[in-house]
This record gives structure tokens, C-alpha cells and sequence, in this order.
């Protein structure tokens, strides 16, 4: 039987020399705004992505005027922590360059959005500057890692940190490409060319995450990751990780074989095997993985494709070695610890809440400058944590009065006062710039979240955590299949509405909905909340309420997630 023919992309990738293609001369054409389809593949890698402004397509189709396009840029910041003078230089490039707002991400980067061809490589060159990077932020290369960004949760975090940043220069493209487009390097003589030694000319065949985990928090939705790490302490100290693979979000409506998946965990490796492990899981992806449908190209499904016993399998062959058996632990939350917290040293550290992860300012809320006056003083660092929200971390105790003294005076003090269903929100960024989107996700979950509050209210919830997160497609990135109540985009307007998720992010959602109108989602959750309060055992979760009431059934991994229940667990009691 003939091999399958690759798809586009790899072509692309093979004829790009390490990531060049003609980017550099794209660039310098001022003739227009856009760089050609083939650079805009190669462009993720640099972590940058072509956009249009989508609000404005009709006006200017019918002004025959080109699109409204700009770029995305996504800074790459393993961890999440970046120092007070970098905070800086990233709200000063906000205004320099982007659209006067900053984007937290839910994998703990930063984005820009609203950046025009003629400023991108001075926004990138700027961010490299500051000791930043937005090389492999995008692109079929493993993407920022993630770590738990709170360090009073745990005595180690400091380490796993370290091990964040580890992995992220170990599997960091090694092309030179980068430098020389965007920070002026030489070029490269034909007679010495690039090696990526890990990755070879055609890279991954789609994107690849990574993420630590640190218990009994799963902030980081480790089981949404193609690999997770999850620390195992015994005692005060720091001894291995529990290995899972295999996990990832995306899907496509209406496609059988596609579907979201929960990383599994195969095995446990002491500390300093980590970085071994990781970059053997993605040589096995590299090598196995499915380079002919990008549908299907994601490590979770190389895994469903062959078998998990023939991956692990794999991956021992290739490390010479075999993991341990898994050790145990325990995951009680996904979400953020608001507040004033002190740690084992002494210092203070203030989680915010930052609504969909967007820093702007407002008439009613200027919390863009508010934390910049903070930055200007604080002697500590920033860390973004993966549901979007922002800690000012190790303030001294001398330094407290004058950052509680700027939160009063830009109102940002009471943050996190909101309804824990506020608090436990993700949306991703949506229309009116993504490509991909369906429906809106950021600027319309608020909404959603107030008219559901008055039911929350209703029933004496406003203190009870319920994970609800919302997508704009069915791609995601604010990881809606993990949630107790999760909205997909279907179609302007119209969302599939998902139940069940794990309170911990251990368990995926079911449909419970098909193409809801927006306006009839407060209607059809009512019941269902009120339910839910008057009927819960003490201490249940929404999500385990949902399946054990009969609304939806819990889903196991794969092809099971597109499974509808039967009609009567699909009806409102």
C-alpha cells in the first residue's frame, strides 16, 4: 500500500530552510499588510500569527479597501514569572505597538494584539530586549511550558520552576533563522547550514505542550497537556514526577474522529531523568506521529491510533531505560487562590483576578495603570497563572503598605470580590480577531456570567466554586471540555453547552446541548441550578452533580466523547 501523501505543511516546512522561507522580503514589501499563506505558517514558529480585524470586514469589502489585518504576537514566558522591569517594557510595547491592551493567556504568555507589518519586527526585536522571547510561542514545536506560578502553595516551587525553564531551553528550535530576521543577525553562508538536532527539518507535526503540575493544585490542567509532569514530594522534598502523556484539548464539530483527550498517567521518573523523559516523548511524537492529516496529528491521537501499552513501550526504547511505576497523589482544584497570602519566608503575594485575562484601563478601571504604578515600585516579580489571572508575588513586608496604598487608589483592592463563578471563569480571545472563531468567547462571557449570577444568587451559590469556561470554536484554548459547565462556539450566536467536568480537572465534559442560543442559555441552566442547590449531597461538586443526577454520563477517553446520552438524561429534570 502507497504511503499517504504529507500534508501541506510539511512541504512547507521542508522547503523553508529552518524557518526562513521569504519572511525577511514579506516583511519589507510596504506595498501592503498581510505577508504570503506560506510565511504564515512559518510565521507561528516565530510566535506570530496573521489576523483581520473581523468587525470591520463588511465596511471595508464594501469600501473595497484590503482587510484590517494585524498580527498577533505571543510572548513565550516559561513559567509565568517575569520580573517587575519586564512587566514594564511589556505594557510599554502594549502601547507603542499593539492595541493599547495586554493579554494573559491561558498557558501563562503574554499576547499583543493589533500589531501592523511595518512595526512587527521592531515589536519583536523590543521584546527580545527585555530578556523575552516569542520564538516556538506558536508553531509545530513544543510551546511554552507551564508550571504552577504560586509560591507559597508549596516549598517547592522554586524548583519546579527551574525545571519549567529547563525543559523550555532544552526544547527551544535551534535555527538561527530567529536572530536574523528579527534581531539582525548575520546570515548563515550556505556552506554552514542550520541542525535542529531534536526537531530536523519538519519540526513536530503539530503542536506540543508541557506543563508541571504541583499538588494538590492542578492550576496548570495537566491532563490537558500532550505531557505533564506532576511532582511527587515526600516530606519537604522534592523527589520525581508522575509522568502523564496524551492529553489535548481541540476538536472539529461534526468529526467523528476527533475529540478532546485526557493525558494518562504511564509512570514516575526521579528529578533529574525530567528533561530526559520529556525530549524522548517528543522524539517518539516526532517520529510516529501523523504527518498527512494535521487533523489527526497530535500526540493524543498517535497514542488512540496505536495503543498506550505500544507507546510506552516506544518511549522506554528510546530513553534505554524503563519509568517506575507511578506514585501517589491528589488534585483538589483547577483554579486560583485569591488574595493576600504569606509564605514560608515571609513575603506576601496578591492573586488578582483579571477578567478574561485582559489588562486594560476603563473609565471604571484602570487596572493597566494601576499595575504599572506597581511595577514601578515593586521589588518582587509578576506571574501569570494558566487561568488568566495575574500575582504580584514576594512583596517584603515593608513594601506591602505602599502596593495595598496603589490597589486602593486604582480600585484594584477588591479584584477578586467577586461570585466564585466569576472567579472559576475562562474564555479565550474569540472574535473579533481570531480566524478560527465561531461565535464570541471574551468579550461576551461576562454578560453570561452576570445574568447566571442572579440565579447563583438565588439559591445561595455566590461562595460556591463552578468551573465555566467558553470557547469561541471548538479548538480549545480556554480548555472548555475540562470545565463543569463549558460553551463551545457553533455558529454566531449559538454555542454547544458541555457538563460534567471534573472539579479538578480530572474528568472531561459531555454534551449536554447542541447550538444553544445565546439568549436561551440562562433558561435552560436555571433548572439545573436550582437542582443542583437543593439536591446536592454536602460537599458535591457541580460536575459530579450533573452526572450523578442523571443530566449527562461520564465520558471516557476518545471516540466516547461524541456519544450523545439518552434523551432522558438530556432533559432538564
Amino acid at each position: 500500500m502507497s504511503e499517504k501523501p504529507l500534508s501541506a505543511n510539511e512541504g512547507i516546512k521542508i522547503n523553508s530552510n529552518y524557518l526562513r522561507g521569504t519572511i525577511a522580503e514579506g516583511l519589507a514589501d510596504a506595498s501592503n499588510g498581510v505577508i504570503s499563506a506560506d510565511d504564515q505558517q512559518l510565521l507561528k514558529f516565530h510566535g506570530a500569527y496573521q489576523q483581520d480585524d473581523r468587525d470591520l470586514r463588511s465596511s471595508r469589502r464594501k469600501q473595497k479597501l484590503e482587510k484590517a489585518y494585524s498580527f498577533l504576537v505571543r510572548i513565550r514566558v516559561p513559567g509565568g514569572v517575569v520580573s517587575a522591569a519586564q512587566w514594564l517594557e511589556v505594557d510599554r510595547l502594549a502601547t507603542e505597538f499593539a492595541n493599547g491592551t495586554i493579554k494573559l493567556t491561558t498557558r501563562q504568555a503574554f499576547q499583543f494584539h493589533g500589531v501592523i507589518k511595518s512595526d512587527l519586527k521592531r515589536t519583536i526585536a523590543a521584546i527580545n530586549h527585555a530578556a523575552l522571547s516569542t520564538i516556538a510561542a506558536c508553531g509545530d514545536v513544543n510551546r511554552n511550558v507551564m508550571c504552577n506560578p504560586n509560591p507559597h502553595l508549596s516549598s517547592i516551587h522554586a524548583e519546579a520552576l527551574q525545571l519549567a525553564q529547563g525543559l523550555s531551553d532544552h526544547l527551544t528550535p535551534q535555527t538561527r533563522a530567529y536572530h536574523e530576521i528579527w534581531l539582525d543577525g548575520e546570515s548563515v553562508l550556505s556552506s554552514e547550514p542550520d541542525v535542529e538536532p531534536l526537531y530536523g527539518k519538519t519540526y513536530l507535526p503539530r503542536k506540543f505542550k508541557i506543563a508541571i503540575a504541583v499538588p494538590p493544585s492542578n492550576d496548570v490542567d495537566a491532563f490537558a497537556n500532550d505531557l505533564a509532569f506532576i511532582a511527587v514530594v515526600e516530606g519537604d522534598k522534592l523527589v520525581g514526577f508522575n509522568v502523564a502523556v496524551g492529553g489535548g484539548m481541540g476538536m472539529s464539530h461534526g468529526v467523528e474522529g476527533s475529540f478532546p483527550r485526557l493525558a494518562e498517567v504511564i509512570g514516575f521518573c526521579p528529578t533529574q531523568q525530567v528533561i530526559d523523559v520529556a525530549e524522548k516523548v517528543v522524539m517518539v511524537q516526532r517520529d510516529f506521529g501523523d504527518r498527512s492529516d494535521r487533523r489527526n496529528a497530535r500526540l493524543k491521537y498517535t497514542i488512540q491510533d496505536h495503543g498506550l501499552p505500544w507507546f510506552v513501550e516506544q518511549l522506554h526504547s528510546y530513553l534505554g531505560y524503563e519509568l517506575e511505576s507511578a506514585r501517589a497523589y491528589q488534585f483538589d482544584d483547577n483554579g486560583d487562590r485569591y488574595g493576600w497570602f504569606e509564605d514560608e519566608r515571609g513575603n506576601f503575594h496578591l492573586n488578582l483576578f483579571v477578567q478574561g485575562g485582559r489588562v486594560l484601563d476603563t473609565p471604571a478601571y484602570p487596572l493597566r495603570s494601576g499595575l504599572r504604578e506597581i511595577a514601578k515600585i515593586h521589588q518582587g516579580d509578576f506571574r501569570l497563572t494558566a487561568n488568566q489571572n495575574l500575582v504580584i508575588a514576594n512583596i517584603s513586608p515593608e513594601q506591602r503598605p505602599q502596593i495595598e496604598e496603589l490597589l486602593k487608589e486604582f480600585g484594584i483592592s477588591d479584584s477578586h470580590r467577586q461570585s466564585a463563578l466569576r472567579l472559576s471563569s475562562l474564555a479565550c480571545v474569540a472574535l473579533p480577531t481570531c480566524g478560527l472563531a465561531l461565535a464570541e468567547a471574551e468579550r461576551y462571557l461576562p454578560d453570561l456570567l452576570t445574568e447566571l449570577e442572579n440565579s447563583i444568587e438565588a439559591h445561595g451559590l455566590r461562595h460556591d466554586a463552578i468551573t465555566i469556561r467558553m470557547t469561541g470554536c471548538p479548538n480549545g484554548c480556554a480548555r472548555p471540555f475540562l470545565a463543569e459547565i463549558g460553551f463551545v462556539g457553533r455558529a454566531p450566536g449559538r454555542y454547544n453547552v458541555y457538563l460534567g467536568g471534573g472539579f479538578a480537572g480530572q474528568r472531561l465534559s459531555k454534551l449536554f446541548r447542541e447550538s444553544v442560543r445565546a439568549e436561551a442559555i440562562k433558561p435552560l441552566l436555571d433548572p439545573l441550578i436550582a437542582d443542583y442547590a437543593n439536591a446536592r449531597n454536602l460537599g458535591e461538586r457541580f460536575g459530579d452533580f450533573c452526572i450523578r443526577a442523571g443530566y449527562v454520563v461520564a465520558t471516557q477517553q476518545g471516540a466516547d466523547f461524541h456519544q450523545n446520552v439518552n434523551p432522558e438524561a438530556l432533559a432538564v429534570r
